[in-house]
């Protein structure tokens, strides 16, 4: 068997900040941006790498989400404990200075943790928890 990931998905609660910090601050590429609704989805990805996407969504726009969770969504947005994402680099102090340098929230500066992985973390425009570990 032979699987792969595709997509992902990760909530935004502004399309403009959140394309600048993938497109910008880390350096992937914009793949789509498509609107509907006045809402706006972005694609985004490594170069180089065009089978694996990151889908930046409004959040709670499912039509099968009450209005209790997605106030609970909203909620978990602005603490920073709604989502994540776990990416991978070969030069973890040059991407943490760079991110770093851009202005992004730092979580975490460079650590290896207990389990043997040397990572750092930040948060991304909607809270999101963006970790990036040395390959």
């Amino acid at each position: 068997m032979d699987i792969t990931i595709h997509q992902t998905f990760l909530p935004h609660d502004d399309p403009d900040a959140a394309l600048a910090f993938y497109r910008d601050v880390i350096g992937f590429e914009l793949r789509a941006d498509v609107g509907y609704g006045g809402m706006r989805w972005l694609t985004v990805g490594p170069a180089g790498q065009p089978g694996t996407s990151v889908v930046l969504h409004p959040p709670a726009v499912d039509p099968g989400i009450t209005d209790d969770e997605r106030r609970t969504i909203t909620e978990m947005m602005a603490k920073g404990t709604y989502a994540a994402i776990i990416l991978a680099t070969d030069d973890l102090d040059g991407t943490f200075d760079r991110l770093q340098a851009s202005g992004a929230e730092v979580m975490q500066e460079p650590v290896v943790q207990d389990y043997g992985v040397r990572d750092c973390a930040f948060r991304d425009p909607a809270g999101n928890t963006v970790r990036i570990q040395e390959r």
